[in-house]
């Protein structure tokens, strides 16, 4: 009852009370105080959602005080020295290999970056699993990679805990875990079960209980020793787990406990039964007791292999559970409820407590079995998996805990047991060699626990625990386990059989190979790679002995149990022979590392002739799917073939396979590439493994270029993480730097971006390409032509030669004394008379010998001559049973058989043969001196004993062209192969020839000249130049080899060099020698007519280019510089690239550009300041967008319109600043009625396009551009251009006359015609470019003011952005790239056509304000307040932009516009401009300042050029802008501060010109565009002179002595003080308007730099460490996919349906609005760019390249990048330059998801 009152009282209070009550010495009723309390609230019948318990546990903790406060103190007694921080799947860790002990180490971010890691080889990772900080722990890695927090070992500088600090700790949390424990037995409900079993929402509402837990883990070292404490106590565990007894409800739990214990053993209880009865004790063969298919036999083989002797094991593997303390029963709910992650984290959490880890690691050992039997079951095993891993990686990376759990809980048995026990679930039949008989059981690899890879984690954890020293002897000492091993291995032994379907395609193709393969690797390779890291000196050689006889004894056992003798199935193969691998891994191990002589580890002859069998078979396999034998068994097979060479297994698979055979090869022959790659290949005979990693690496190299890490990839790494050659290792770095040169990235024209390649270097070209070994490691055929290519490339370059090469003979490392065996194989006669033969009948041009057949018969001489048998006596007995006539050869020496004459040989013809029906001599045709025509049959010789003849057969199926001999005759019986052709009869060939006869003469053929070597040749040799070459040099160097090993073969060449001559064949007087007489002949004349044919054609040709050409030249010209159009005399005619026809443009069937219209805001982001924003990498760094020209442009306008009338606003300013309409063409032409039909077949066209046909996009069909809509060209009236053209010298009053009137003069309207509404059309696609905000600027949306604005801004846009591109100015003159390609004449016609609809009324005209001095009517000047729009006041002229109104004149004045009113327009204006110089510059003066220079001015007033003296117009503007509201009245001091310098005249005459180079710059654009003047280059500082030329300001160039001032430019039409005083009063008479208003629209600033993107960090960890946790502004969360606009920096949600409107995702929203519909995006978790333009978006490619030049997209190989200039300055200049559409070309619709 106590326990109620006190549950009613304050939390704090009792908790305080308590403590003090316990503090006591008698604390007895304090202890049962706490016990009743805590009784009471901890009670697991009260729902676990309800949070009143977890609130009494804080408060009791904290003993009285604040939880918080009590965290803090007890952090302060921290003695932790390591890390640990524990995390969960996607975070970013970093590992560092130079630091990594174990190769498991990681390191979070924190540690990492407070490490000292430079120069380092490190990368960063995306954790798959989750993992653990090891900063700290001496055992995973060294303490100079520690953090500084670590470094420092904080635990002896720590004071030691108050004792009753923690003590209600103590006593309450032994209560607490098991309150969760209760409730987790309570929420269990078995799979089995029919209830709904929901054990997801249990773990729901223990959240906050297993947070709180883990909360209390970090609270740091003390606080996890007393975790420890309870966890472990054993007493504890007994006394509360079974709970009081007469609490009915604990004793309920309990016993749901005891039940789900029951069947927690490896092997069930009614297992275990049904075990009994068939005589099995050990548990391993629960599996098999399960099994279908139980008929005596099988389970007999079964037993004898996979039996336990349960003597041995320790039972407690296969037995169920017990538990004896609260972390047992925490663990094994955490396996029953499949690792909730929170559990998972509190356990991990622990682990920087030595003495948690090591009871920890313990208690996971002991629950290993169980684990996997739960993983098995698992429906989520992959996130399982995951969290197992997660834990077990922390636990066995530690060799120290490895070996002690190896020692004492038996961890490799318990491993290996598993391991059977899982794959025992998964058993089927064999149906290798035997099917009926068969009593080997494989895995099945369509099973779930294949095809899911279930196994990994068990795997993956073994090849970690081996991968330490102490465990892998253990292992290999413990023979036993070794042959539990085998016996696991040889469950994959022949998996995935493959048999040939010979009739129809299969159905269906399975695709379990992936399995299979994927299963060799891990669950056999892998481990192998690891015990094999251990075998390398001579001291573990018992070690090799022991494996290598228990292979032999598996092996054994399966012959037996496949039922093998000596004879494969035929047309069935499997390519997974795990325990052949483990034998020829060991032996070569054992003969190359520990010194072990290799006649003692092999077995009988008989016995490696079987072992032997499947490798060959998969060989000869290998040949027959590349020559399609296979092809009925679909695509899959083929896959098998490449994954087995391909790099990830080769090393694993075919490299074991091949060493293999070569022990036995001399006893048979196979084809012969596969002869050379045997007898030349040194991969496990005798290279190092330098050698060996140079060898690969020039392989792959040859075959391509490669970026690093492709390089890293392809090179078969040797599988163990220990094993010295780590990628990235030194020795890989320097190995690469010695064979290859590096290629910085580069772009290519196309704009398609290199990444960082590696090329070989010249010498390796010239020494070590080894197209054996390229031969061996390619997947695809097409790499091997790809290295001749590249080699033959190399040999012209060089000049070493010219023609075709062959491949090169290169040299051999010698071979390990113990493989001398493999040289038998070349100095046996079988091979002897194989060369001659095919030599023979190449030199008798028989059909189906290629050149690669030579190329390969001379490779085998040449390795024969290089490899000499030692002359023992022995060579006495052939070392080969060779059963053949002596008439071939002696004896077996290559050398003594070369210059062997052979005069006869009997062959086997067809019956059929014409030879043999004519009773003719005892000769042949040639055609018959191999086995006769049947070419398809690849007969072979049968040379060896009767007993091996059907074993030929399944190398003879290798039916490629190589294989294709001559078969002599044997003294066997006749041996007849499969799908015998005719009757065979003998017949006998005179020959008289020798192999180095038949050399020559081949020489002969092969330089097609006689007595091509005169006797004297081998004198005059030159070895040198023979290494590379084409056949001619391959024999020539062979000849001096062979010479120079043996004088008689000299003497016998120059005796044949002597009397050589042309081929003759065989005497023969048949039909047949027509045949081959003619051949030739035959072949010269089919030659001859196919050069008359060619001739005859290319006359043809050229006699239609002509007249073609005759037709078009005049106005090639023309059509191709559009600028220059109109200066033409006659009409222009355009090239239709549809229809192909040539004509004018005219009113009924018009004639267009094809163009891109786009919406940009490049010119919008334009700064003042030189230098580009950076990319803020801080909290502390901003970006403000307030100084760009978009937005000063629009400050400027909202000002305007505060004050003056609408209309009046709408004509002195231009927008499209930001998405303005910028038009592009590519400059072809088309008619635009054949355009129609073209987008009609377009949208009929079914086939995926880039682009939306709907929108009106197409690619230009001549040249593929993108473009999206069609530009009509006026009809070309040349005619007067002549007249309109001259220069004129008319007075400037009378000009200006004129053009007053030509503005009276209102636009014709045109009758309606095609061009019209074509025009029309035009003008509604413009408008659709952009969106609606970028348009209305108007006070009522829509009104024609508003069109108007917005069509001449599109002129002005082009025009601006024609000068960025030009680079800001036009001191490059001349046309540029972009003028040959530009539109704006037409574009121009087409606005003007448009704008002519209004007329400007004459009373607000401008041009009058600018050209008269008005009367000033007084009702005007007294309106002071406005009361309506109508009533406020026009613009001052001051005020205006004088390019929008050069425009606007242009555009409204009839076309085509005289040049002489051009120009007049333009001096009237830049009058106007010079004066708001002058007015901007009086602005920025000082008072002081400003009164000196009125009163210099004034004084000179009278002079002769007063008014164009700029001191004289600044003062009256100065005096004049002073008057009634004088615009100067603002703050002084701040002007003045801003300019403290003093003004010169020469400082005001250079402000002077930069403020009205804009003006010129534009008008000399328009000018040259309209009338096709050319622009003139000069200097910078030249730059104002040359344009005030060209425009006729200025008579012509001045000296360069005279300095122009920008006064001098000045030609008024009316007095200049006039006008200027009238200018002046307009904007002092401003009544409404503040001094400081009118002076931001005196000053406008419109000097802005080039647009230019952000400026980025160097080094990308700088972005990525800040903005990858970066919450993002709108939604407030961490973006999944965090994405930054370069434009303008902005950070965004890529893909997040948090920041989503109206169904748009952030990107593309933030495209519209920064970009007007183009966005440039950095995405920080793949370093890569993408760029959106409109409804289209593209991957561009990253900016940021690792140190080899290479991206790392998606950061997957985590190395440190940095930034490439030159690519950043492309994505630059491509965003400038609106070309992303051209250049990139993989666009895809990103439908507002991004």
């Amino acid at each position: 009852m106590m326990a109620a009152s006190l549950l009613r009282r304050d939390k704090k209070a009792t908790a305080a009370h308590l403590k003090a009550d316990l503090n006591r010495a008698d604390n007895g009723s304090g202890v049962r105080q706490l016990q009743e309390l805590l009784d009471a609230v901890l009670n697991p019948e009260t729902p676990a959602a309800d949070t009143e318990a977890l609130d009494w546990c804080k408060c009791l903790i904290a003993g009285g005080e604040g939880f918080e406060e009590f965290c803090k103190t007890v952090r302060s007694y921290d003695n932790a020295t390591l890390c640990g921080l524990v995390w969960t799947a996607n975070f970013v860790a970093y590992r560092c290999r130079t630091c990594g002990i174990s190769p498991c180490m990681s390191l979070c971010a924190e540690c990492f970056n407070n490490g000292d890691h430079t120069g380092h080889d490190f990368n960063m990772f995306r954790s798959q699993a989750g993992g653990a900080c090891d900063c700290g722990d001496g055992n995973v890695m060294r303490e100079s990679g520690f953090c500084r927090r670590h470094r420092l070992r904080t635990g002896e500088n720590v004071p030691s805990i108050p004792r009753d600090l923690l003590l209600m700790s103590e006593m309450v949390l032994p209560h607490f875990i098991l309150c969760i424990i209760q409730y987790l037995r309570d929420g269990y409900i078995e799979a089995d079960t029919s209830t709904e079993r929901d054990l997801q929402k249990v773990l729901q509402q223990l959240e906050p209980q297993i947070s709180f837990l883990e909360e209390l883990t970090k609270m740091g070292g003390a606080m996890r020793t007393v975790l420890t404490k309870i966890l472990t106590n054993q007493q504890t565990f007994k006394e509360l787990s079974m709970g009081q007894e007469e609490n009915l409800y604990a004793k309920k739990n309990y016993d749901k406990y005891l039940s789900a214990l029951q069947n927690s053993g490896l092997v069930s209880v009614e297992e275990k039964v049904q075990g009994a009865t068939a005589d099995v004790t050990g548990g391993a063969e629960g599996g098999a007791g399960a099994m279908e298919d139980q008929d005596a036999g099988q389970s007999v083989g079964q037993r004898k292999r996979v039996k336990l002797s349960s003597s041995t094991k320790d039972p407690c593997i296969i037995e169920s559970l017990k538990h004896k303390c609260f972390l047992e029963e925490l663990l094994f709910w955490t396996i029953k409820y499949e690792f909730p992650q929170k559990m998972v984290t509190f356990l991990l959490n622990m682990l920087p407590d030595q003495d948690y880890k090591i009871t920890f690691t313990k208690t996971f050992v002991q629950h290993y079995a169980f684990i996997m039997k739960t993983l098995m079951k698992s429906h989520e095993s992959d996130t399982m998996s995951n969290r197992i891993v997660h834990i077990s990686v922390q636990l066995f990376s530690n060799e120290e805990l490895a070996r002690h759990v190896t020692e004492e809980c038996q961890l490799l048995d318990i491993m290996v047991t598993v391991l059977l026990y899982m794959m025992e679930s998964c058993l089927i039949k064999s149906e290798l060699q035997d099917e009926e008989n068969s009593r080997h059981v494989v895995v099945n690899c369509s099973e779930a626990l294949l095809k899911n890879n279930t196994y990994w984690p068990l795997v993956s954890d073994f090849i970690n625990i081996l991968s330490h020293q102490s465990v892998a002897k253990k292992f290999l000492e413990d023979h036993s386990l070794l042959m539990l091993w085998m016996s696991f291995v040889s469950f994959f032994q022949g998996m995935n059989l493959n048999k040939r379907e010979l009739n129809e395609h299969v159905e269906f193709e399975s695709q379990t190979y992936y399995a299979a393969f994927a299963a060799e690797l891990e669950a056999c390779a892998q481990p192998m790679w690891g015990l094999l890291t251990h075998c390398k000196v001579k001291e573990t050689q018992e070690y090799s002995k022991t494996v290598v006889r228990y292979c032999l004894e598996t092996l054994q056992i399966w012959f037996d149990a496949i039922g093998f003798i000596d004879e494969p199935a035929p047309n069935q193969v499997t390519f997974h022979l795990p325990l052949h691998r483990y034998y020829a891994m060991f032996l070569s191990k054992a003969v190359r590392c520990q010194g072990l002589d290799l006649d003692s580890l092999l077995p009988d002859q008989e016995m490696l002739m079987k072992i032997m069998v499947h490798p060959l078979q998969i060989q000869a396999s290998l040949s027959e799917i590349h020559s399609n034998m296979w092809v009925r068994n679909g695509l899959q097979i083929k896959g098998q073939a490449m994954t087995y060479v391909q790099s990830h297994f080769c090393n694993s698979m075919i490299d074991p396979d091949i060493y293999f055979i070569s022990h036995i090869l001399p006893m048979l022959e196979g084809a012969l590439t596969f002869l050379v790659i045997l007898t030349s290949l040194r991969v496990h005979l005798g290279m190092t493994d330098d050698e060996i990693l140079r060898g690969e690496m020039v392989s792959q190299l040859c075959m391509n270029d490669r970026t690093h890490s492709a390089l890293l990839d392809l090179i078969p790494e040797n599988p163990n993480p220990k094993s010295g050659i780590v990628p990235g290792s030194c020795s890989f770095e320097d190995m690469l730097s010695a064979v290859a040169d590096f290629k910085a990235p580069v772009f290519e024209p196309g704009g398609s971006m290199q990444q960082g390649m590696y090329t070989p270097k010249a010498e390796v070209w010239e020494k070590e390409f080894d197209p054996i070994m390229v031969v061996l490691r390619t997947v695809y055929r097409r790499d091997v032509q790809s290295a001749m290519d590249r080699y033959s490339a190399f040999l012209k370059q060089a000049g070493i030669h010219t023609g075709n090469p062959w491949p090169p003979y290169k040299e051999r490392t010698a071979l390990h004394p113990c493989y001398k065996g493999l040289i038998k194989l070349l100095h046996c006669k079988t091979l002897h008379i194989v060369i001659f033969t095919l030599l023979y009948k190449i030199w008798m041009d028989h059909p189906n010998m290629s050149e690669h057949v030579l190329c390969m018969v001379l490779y085998l001489i040449e390795l024969g001559l290089d490899n000499q048998v030692q002359d023992n006596k022995e060579d006495e007995e052939p070392c080969i049973e060779e059963h053949c006539h002596d008439s071939w050869f002696p004896g077996t020496n290559l050398l003594s058989n070369l210059h062997h004459v052979i005069n006869f040989v009997r062959v086997r013809v067809p019956e059929t043969a014409p030879e043999v029906k004519r009773e003719a001599p005892p000769s042949t045709s040639t055609e018959a001196s191999s086995y006769g025509q049947n070419l398809r049959e690849a007969q072979v010789f049968s040379l060896v004993a009767e007993r091996r003849r059907k074993f030929q057969e399944i190398i003879n199926r290798s039916n490629t062209e190589a294989t294709q001999v001559v078969r002599p005759k044997s003294s066997s019986t006749r041996w007849v192969p499969p799908g015998t052709p005719p009757q065979l009869v003998t017949e006998i060939l005179e020959i008289r020839e020798s192999m180095l006869s038949l050399l020559i003469k081949l020489h002969q053929k092969l330089s097609s000249k006689q007595n091509s070597l005169s006797p004297s040749w081998l004198e005059e040799m030159d070895m040198s130049r023979h290494t590379h070459g084409d056949g001619i040099t391959a024999i020539e160097r062979i000849l001096t080899k062979a010479a120079t090993r043996s004088c008689q073969i000299k003497r016998s060449i120059q005796d044949i060099c002597g009397k050589v001559c042309p081929p003759v064949p065989p005497k023969k007087n048949s039909p047949a020698d027509k045949k081959t007489m003619d051949k030739e002949e035959r072949r010269l004349r089919a030659r001859e007519r196919q050069q008359k044919l060619l001739a005859e054609f290319a006359s043809r040709q050229k006699s239609f280019m002509e007249t073609a050409m005759d037709v078009e030249s005049p106005d090639t010209e023309a059509a191709m510089d559009l600028g220059a159009s109109e200066v033409m005399e006659s009409e222009v005619l355009y090239d239709c690239v549809i229809c192909g026809q040539s004509g004018p443009s005219t009113e009924d069937r018009p004639t267009g550009l094809v163009v891109l219209l786009q919406a940009s805001s490049v010119l919008g982001h334009r700064c003042q300041s030189k230098e580009a924003k950076k990319l803020p990498t801080s909290d502390e760094e901003h970006i403000y967008a307030a100084d760009t020209c978009g937005v000063a442009h629009d400050v400027r306008l909202t000002l305007m319109q505060r004050f003056f009338k609408d209309s009046s606003c709408l004509q002195s300013v231009s927008i499209g600043w930001d998405g303005g309409v910028y038009v592009q063409t590519c400059g072809h032409t088309l008619h635009i009625d054949c355009h129609k039909s073209y987008m009609e077949s377009l949208r009929n066209d079914q086939v995926l396009q880039g682009f939306s046909v709907d929108k009106g996009e197409f690619t230009c069909p001549l040249c593929r551009q993108f473009a999206n809509s069609v530009l009509p060209c006026r009809p070309g009236r040349g005619t007067e251009a002549g007249s309109w053209h001259t220069p004129t010298n008319k007075k400037t009053l009378v000009l200006v006359k004129e053009v007053e009137d030509l503005q009276e003069k209102l636009g014709s309207f045109q009758t309606e015609s095609n061009l019209s509404k074509e025009m029309e059309l035009v003008i509604k696609d413009v408008k659709n470019t952009t969106q609606k905000k970028y348009m209305d600027y108007g006070k009522n949306p829509g009104s024609p003011d508003n069109d108007f604005l917005f069509m001449y801004s599109v002129a002005r846009t082009n025009l601006e952005l024609e000068l960025v591109h030009r680079g800001g100015n036009l001191c490059s003159g001349g046309a540029s790239a972009s003028a040959k390609r530009s539109c704006l004449n037409q574009l121009f016609h087409v606005l003007a056509m448009h704008m002519r609809l209004y007329s400007i009324d004459s009373a607000y005209n401008p041009w009058t304000k600018l050209t008269q001095v008005t009367q000033v009517r007084e009702a005007d000047s007294q309106l002071s307040t406005y009361g309506f729009d109508e009533e406020r006041p026009e613009v001052p002229m001051l005020f205006r932009d004088v390019p929008s109104l050069l425009i606007i004149f242009v555009l409204t004045m009839p076309q085509p516009l005289r040049k002489e009113h051009f120009i007049c327009v333009v001096k009237m204006l830049y009058n106007l401009q010079f004066t708001q110089a002058v007015a901007a510059v009086s602005a920025k003066f000082s008072p002081e300042e400003r009164q000196a220079w009125s009163t210099s001015g004034a004084l000179k007033k009278n002079v002769i050029n007063a008014e164009t003296s700029f001191e004289v117009l600044l003062s009256h503007v100065i005096c004049e802008l002073s008057k009634d509201k004088s615009v100067y009245k603002v703050n002084t001091e701040e002007t003045s501060m801003l300019n403290s310098g003093v003004w010169s005249p020469q400082s005001i005459e250079f402000s002077l010109q930069q403020f009205c180079l804009p003006f010129l710059r534009l008008s000399c654009l328009l000018q040259h565009h309209l009338y096709g003047d050319n622009l003139t280059g000069c200097l910078e500082e030249e730059e104002f002179t040359s344009l005030a030329v060209c425009l006729g300001l200025l008579p012509s160039a001045p000296q360069p002595a005279n300095i122009v001032h920008s006064g001098s430019c000045l030609r008024w039409a009316v007095s200049a003080f006039g006008l200027v005083t009238q200018w002046c009063a307009e904007v002092t008479g401003l009544s409404q308007m503040q001094a400081e208003q009118s002076l931001t629209l005196l000053v406008q600033e419109p000097q802005w730099t080039a647009p230019r993107l952000l400026q980025l960090p160097d080094n990308y960890n700088i972005i990525f460490q800040y903005y990858h946790r970066k919450a993002c502004t709108a939604c407030k969360k961490v973006p999944k996919d965090p994405a930054l606009c370069l434009v303008c920096g902005a950070f965004v949600c890529l893909k997040g349906v948090c920041c989503k409107q109206q169904g748009i995702c952030e990107c593309v929203l933030h495209s519209q609005h920064c970009g007007a519909a183009t966005g440039i995006f950095l995405l920080i978790n793949a370093s890569v760019i993408i760029i959106i333009r409109g409804h289209r978006f593209c991957l561009w490619g990253s900016v940021y390249l690792d140190a080899h030049g290479e991206e790392d997209r998606d950061l997957r190989r985590g190395k440190p990048l940095f930034l490439c200039a030159e690519r950043y300055r492309v994505l630059e200049q491509q965003w400038g330059s609106h070309t992303f559409d051209h250049i990139n070309k993989r666009w895809g619709p990103h439908y507002n998801g991004l």
